[in-house]
């Protein structure tokens, strides 16, 4: 609360590293990257304590499930994803560069830590290695249904890990870490957002899954709006109604008059919060949304819940194929659509109607 309340300090962390230091391999233009699908559960804990208590998460559907279990470390974190993060980027940027992508990324730990805005020193690596541990520990089981066949899937976050060489005075050098399928599919089929390089700086936990539910909930729209009672759950936070209120309370206060949260403001009236996107961001996301490299069409992520969506709308189509189609038809027009999930769903609903149950 002290952090919040001082006016002259920022409710950022210190951006560590100069822009131009951000590592960027000769391959790779690592724009911070997040999978949409972590970002529709609370997968990662808000506990900067060690967090050893199970959770399980049902869709609004009844039928639909998450369960996120933890090993004796605990479970992943927060700051954990930047890992993650670090890594979706890296894949991502190859993949609009026509580079074959594996699983597996061998990287220099100290380009994660720059990149991340993570101290360089002895505690960023140590932390560092217990991040893997915890990724590579925390354990996820859910329902996946897919032309009426519920389909249970359990796994790690990441598969492994492996610390190629480290110095004699234990910091990494080279790392190598192996995705879970379940991440890897997610950037195979384009369910990303790219991230504000700020998202680094936010220091609260809460602060950095406020931003990434806005990411997803919000997008480009007007606005969004949630209860707190909702919110809650949807963050993840295990606090009292009346501490998570007071928490959520200080975060739009901090950036009232900080303006420290990146891409959207965050407004809490009569226990509802109201999400709209500031500016800036609308400026570069809104006006001219991001082109593909190689094919020069329009890059148009879509929610999980569109694609849950969709399968109900052409339930005998590979999910996959209809958004391949569905892209290739957009890069087609003159201008991007609107609400891209909108779009989709119509273009769904209207190729089932034309080709019936062909997908089998």
């Amino acid at each position: 609360m002290g952090d919040i309340t001082k006016q002259d300090r920022t409710p950022l962390l210190p951006l560590r590293h100069a822009q131009g230091d951000f590592f960027v391999c000769d391959i790779f233009d690592a724009a911070p990257k997040g999978d949409m699908a972590s970002m529709a559960h609370p997968i990662f804990t808000l506990s900067t304590k060690p967090d050893t208590k199970k959770r399980r998460y049902v869709a609004t559907d009844g039928k639909s499930y998450v369960e996120i279990r933890p090993n004796m470390i605990g479970l992943a974190t927060v700051h954990d994803r930047d890992v993650l993060i670090y890594c979706i980027s890296q894949v991502m940027a190859a993949l609009n560069d026509g580079k074959k992508v594996h699983r597996t990324l061998r990287f220099k730990a100290y380009d994660l830590l720059v990149a991340t805005n993570r101290p360089v020193a002895g505690t960023g690596y140590t932390g560092l290695k217990a991040a893997l541990e915890r990724l590579q520990g925390t354990q996820i089981e859910t329902n996946i249904t897919t032309g009426g066949v519920e389909q249970i899937d359990g796994f790690s976050l990441i598969d492994r890990y492996r610390i190629v060489r480290e110095t004699r005075d234990g910091r990494m050098l080279d790392l190598e870490v192996t995705l879970s399928d379940w991440v890897f599919n997610a950037i195979a089929g384009d369910d990303v957002l790219t991230l504000n390089r700020r998202y680094f700086q936010l220091r609260k936990p809460l602060e950095r899954r406020l931003y990434e539910l806005a990411r997803k909930q919000c997008g480009t729209q007007p606005e969004w709006k949630c209860g707190l009672e909702k919110l809650q759950g949807r963050t993840g936070s295990t606090s009292s109604d009346k501490e998570f209120r007071r928490l959520v309370k200080a975060i739009c206060k901090a950036d009232e008059e900080h303006n420290h949260m990146p891409d959207y403001a965050f407004r809490l009236e009569a226990d509802i919060l109201t999400v709209t996107p500031k500016r800036e961001f609308l400026d570069t996301y809104a006006a001219k949304p991001q082109q593909d490299r190689l094919t020069g069409g329009y890059i148009l992520p879509l929610s999980p819940d569109t694609l849950e969506q969709a399968r109900e709308l052409a339930p005998t189509w590979d999910i996959k194929v209809l958004v391949g189609e569905w892209r290739t038809y957009a890069a087609r027009q003159k201008e991007p659509p609107k609400n891209p999930d909108a779009a989709f769903l119509g273009f769904c609903k209207s190729w089932y109607k034309k080709r019936g149950r062909n997908g089998w």
